[in-house]
Parts: C-alpha cells; structure tokens; sequence
C-alpha cells in the first residue's frame, strides 16, 4: 500500500494511493496516518478495504507529511562512504545520529525556505524508515517487524549553521521546511530490498545526485536496532538513513540553493518530490 496525508497545511487527512492512480480519502476510517494504524494490524485493516468504495480526493491537492505521530525524527550521519568522502570526513566506527526538529517536517511539494542568514543551504535525498511497532532492545533480525514502511525525504541542511557555527549539527538541520517527506509511505511488503533502490536529486533540472542505498555503510536493520539500544522507537517516528555524494556541499566549487531555483528527487518505488525555493 501507499499511505498518504492530503489537505491544507495543519488540517491533512489520511489516504491512500489506489491502483488506478487516484487518490482515495481514508478519513471515515481512521484518523490519521499514525499510532495503531501503522501496527501491522492497523495496516491489515486497511489492506482489507475496497479502495473504489472510498471517497476520491480531487485532483491537484495538497499533499502532507505521509505519516503523523511522530516523536522523534532521526538522521544518521556520513552512512554512505562515498559522501562522507566528498564531505572530507572519515567514515564513522559507529553510526552518527543526530535529530531534526518535528517542526522542519513538511510536505512533498511544499518550499524549500531559505531561512534568513544562510548562504549555504544544501540538498540531500535520502531514504525514510518509518516505524510501525514499538522497538526496543530489538535484534537485525527483528528489526523489520518494527517497520511499517518507507519513503523519500530530503533532508534540507544548511551548512554555515551546521558546521561554522559551534555546537551540534541539529541547528543546520531543524529549519522550517527542512524535511519534506512522502509523497507516500510506501509499506514494508512492496519493497523487496530496501537495500538496493535508486535515488537521485535534481537542481533546475541537472542531476547532481545519482546514487543507490547498496552503498549505505550501516543498513536499514542495523540502524533499526542500533538505535532501539539507546531510545525507544515509537510508531510514526523517522529515521532518515544518509544521503549519496553529489551534494552541493561536495560540488568543485562548492554550490547551494538560492530562491528561485527547483528542487527534484526521487526514489526508486517511492515516488518523486518536487520543491521550490524560496527565501524566508
């Protein structure tokens, strides 16, 4: 299945992705796209609907953040070799966590906001792991059972405020509109190999990311189970698992996002992202 949250902005309702492409409104059923719903008892309930037999949702509206409820949103750090060379760091011993505010998640196509003071705000594809099931303490083994599904999400980042100005990186990462995420989560049955997907990001229609999660140094069970070691994982939570090289950070010279350009990113069997960038 492919779940999604459609409406305005604070006011998204559930929904799901039907075969023939439409939208199909989830509101008479469950509440939202969070909690119990995403417990692979929840996600059998819905499996079991005839979506023709639910309301459609007009063509052209917005689309939200495809999962609510969530309590922490999670990034790791330098997880694919290749960037953590072009970011001129080593690849980590341990994977590096570290969290983007609640407040940056967004929608799909909702903007990318410069916000004020930044010259050097950045792109970076990434895949989502959404919990479904509470974990903790969990094996690899378990750990996918602890999954409701996948999808894309850009893990907005501005530099300067990352890295130049002390402290943590979380302040780069926790600007409003600095997670889009969705379209749709994508649950755990119709992805074979979360492993071995595509991704790439285009700026104004230059791809500058071109990448696969075959080349994640710690995988989707791993960082399930490494993070169920130091925090419970609650349904609805994110963790974002790292980005492939190309990021504008790694460009010769260094490039970033100004207002006015177009932001593009997908993933293999989770559908596309598309931003504009504006200045706050």
């Amino acid at each position: 299945m492919k779940l999604l949250r459609h409406g305005p902005e604070g006011a998204e309702k559930p929904g799901l992705l039907a075969a023939d492409g439409s939208i199909r409104d989830l509101s008479g059923v469950v509440p939202d796209i969070a909690g119990d719903v995403l417990t692979d008892a929840g996600l059998a309930r819905l499996r079991g609907l005839d979506p023709a037999a639910l309301p459609v949702v007009a063509q052209g509206t917005r689309l939200g953040a495809c999962v609510a409820g969530t309590t922490k949103f999670i990034c790791i750090g330098l997880n694919y070799a290749d960037h953590a060379a072009e970011s001129g760091m080593d690849v980590p011993p341990e994977p590096v966590i570290f969290m983007k505010a609640n407040s940056a998640i967004c929608g799909p196509t909702d903007p990318i906001v410069i916000p004020r003071g930044s010259e050097k705000t950045d792109w970076e594809v990434e895949l989502a792991v959404i919990i479904g099931k509470r974990a903790k303490y969990v094996t690899e083994d378990e750990a996918m059972d602890h999954v409701a599904g996948f999808a894309v999400t850009n893990d907005v980042s501005e530099r300067a405020f990352q890295t130049e100005r002390s402290g943590q990186w979380t302040k780069g990462k926790s600007c409003d509109y600095f997670g889009q995420i969705g379209p749709w989560l994508v649950t755990r049955d119709e992805v074979a190999d979360p492993q071995n997907l595509a991704m790439w990001l285009k700026v104004n229609g230059e791809t500058m990311q071109d990448g696969s999660t075959r080349t994640m140094v710690y995988g989707v069970r791993h960082l399930v189970s490494y993070l169920s070691q130091f925090m419970t994982l609650h349904p609805g939570d994110i963790i974002s698992t790292g980005t492939p090289p190309g990021v504008g950070l790694g460009q010769k010279p260094p490039r970033y996002l100004k207002a006015g350009d177009v932001v593009e990113l997908g993933i293999e069997g989770l559908g596309q992202q598309r931003q504009d960038v504006i200045a706050d």
